[in-house]
């Protein structure tokens, strides 16, 4: 038994995203909760949020013990990015793109 949670549009970048998602992929996730809220990431709030809401998903929709879970699959995908102009000098201009990226987290009780 498996839960999800999924979240879109976060405003950061898909590669900052990896850098943390990479250091609680396989966790316990009692434990990758108390690594993402000591690391100074600025995607690591991101991400406890995602984590806590497939914890939630897990323990109302299927009934899981939170106790035994971790985290089974978590992945980042590239967003739709924003495109926005910066006046340069001569008239001229340069743009600027906001990148966005969404994110998904797989939960499992242990067997």
């Amino acid at each position: 038994m498996e839960a999800t949670a999924n979240a879109k549009l976060i405003r950061i970048s898909s590669r900052k995203m990896k850098l943390v998602m990479d250091l609680i992929r396989g966790k316990d996730v009692n434990e990758a909760l108390a690594i993402l809220r000591m690391t100074p990431k600025a995607a690591a709030p991101h991400l406890e949020k995602l984590v806590r809401s497939a914890i939630a998903n897990a323990e109302h929709n299927y009934d899981m013990d939170t106790e035994n879970l971790y985290i089974k699959t978590i992945f980042v995908g590239e967003g739709p990015t924003l495109k926005r102009i910066r006046p340069r000098a001569k008239g001229s201009a340069s743009r600027i793109l906001k990148r966005t990226s969404n994110a998904t987290v797989v939960v499992a009780e242990k067997e």
